[in-house]
């Protein structure tokens, strides 16, 4: 039977990858439209490190559970350079990169980590692994 708890992992962190893609694609936008949002506290690079504290243990703990049950590497190459990708890009990117390679990296790293947990929650899915069929989406 597959685990509420890897399923919920997978799920999280796939949003958690969105959310994060779409900052990335947004805040520039926003932030032309309403220049006044450069008045809050918060700022880019706290936002980053934040996901990547939230992302890391998420995703690792979802794989890792999904991982023992399928046995798929490409699941773990993915959530791997996926993992890898964003922290880099969180810790060093702008200095590295600069401000739109950072983005870039960032939005490939978060794709790679999408790839992983979709391809994860669909081989927890599959009769193949064993699983309950009756689980709905």
């Amino acid at each position: 039977m597959i685990k509420p708890t890897q399923i919920l992992l997978d799920r999280l962190a796939i949003t958690a990858s969105a959310l994060c893609a779409l900052h990335c694609i947004a805040a520039p936008l926003l932030l032309v439209i309403f220049p006044s949002l450069l008045a809050l506290p918060v700022g880019d690079h706290f936002y980053h490190i934040l996901m990547v504290w939230f992302v890391i243990p998420t995703s690792s703990i979802a794989v890792l559970l999904g991982c023992t049950r399928h046995k798929d590497t490409a699941v773990l190459v993915l959530a791997f350079f996926g993992i890898t990708g964003l922290a880099i890009s969180a810790i060093y990117g702008h200095d590295l990169l600069g401000e739109i390679g950072e983005k870039l990296a960032t939005l490939t790293a978060t794709f790679l980590l999408i790839a992983a947990h979709w391809r994860n929650y669909s081989l927890c899915r599959n009769d193949s692994c064993d699983h309950a069929k009756s689980e709905k989406c």
